[in-house]
């Protein structure tokens, strides 16, 4: 074992925390728009719209992630007759960076598999300039060996070349590397069909239904150190 890949959203940033993100997005985009609405509701339709695009995209060619957010916004303001702002996608990048939040034991999980000699890397659906600042605000972009996002790779996962050009950077074999994520279809089933192992966090035991599709599944992010551990032995 060489290399550990991680997804962003999901894996390390808590979902919680992207829900609060995305809650003060529309909040702040509601008041430079001088809209009277309720900010709940209008995040609730917002997230359908949103998740209803992203599914349609799953292993496709990529699109920059700032056109999906913002043509979902703009079902939404249709709607609910307001516009959107033309400066929508700083909105997003500044409530990113001051509202997301890491899982607790994040850090200390990169910094353990990086002791160990290990290329540590994230493979994430997402534009350059959102992850560069998201890791940034977090403190975290260090301590990454190289960051490949589908607007470099040009498709969505679980389409392989996101992970074969993460692979690619770390000069790793497939069978040399770890990727642990979130979402069993995208993370688990595109990881494994390059013929990478695949780790599938799942704190609450929501996706066992999907567990079958992953390699490894774990509640926490350390133990994805004690599996690379095992590995390697």
């Amino acid at each position: 074992m060489k290399a550990v890949f991680f997804d962003f959203v999901g894996t390390l940033i808590t979902k919680e925390g992207e829900n609060v993100t995305h809650l003060n997005i529309i909040r702040e985009v509601l008041r430079r728009v001088g809209a009277e609405l309720d900010a709940k509701e209008v995040w609730d339709v917002y997230e359908e719209e949103s998740s209803k695009l992203f599914s349609e995209l799953a292993g496709k060619e990529a699109k920059k992630i700032r056109e999906v957010d913002t043509e979902a916004l703009r079902r939404v303001a249709e709607r609910y007759g307001f516009t959107v702002p033309e400066e929508f996608w700083e909105i997003s990048l500044e409530m990113h960076a001051r509202y997301g939040r890491l899982f607790p034991d994040a850090v200390k999980t990169i910094k353990a598999l990086k002791e160990l000699g290990l290329h540590v890397g994230i493979i994430t659906d997402s534009d350059n300039d959102y992850i560069m600042a998201h890791l940034k605000a977090l403190g975290i972009y260090e301590l990454f060996d190289s960051i490949t996002t589908s607007e470099e790779a040009g498709y969505f996962k679980p389409h392989p070349r996101p992970f074969l050009l993460a692979l690619e950077k770390a000069g790793v074999k497939p069978e040399e590397a770890l990727y642990v994520g979130d979402n069993p279809a995208k993370d688990c089933v595109g990881a494994k069909n390059v013929g990478m192992l695949s780790v599938l966090l799942d704190p609450k035991g929501e996706k066992r239904k999907l567990w079958a599709n992953c390699d490894f599944v774990v509640s926490k992010l350390s133990d994805v150190v004690e599996i690379v551990k095992g590995l390697i032995e």
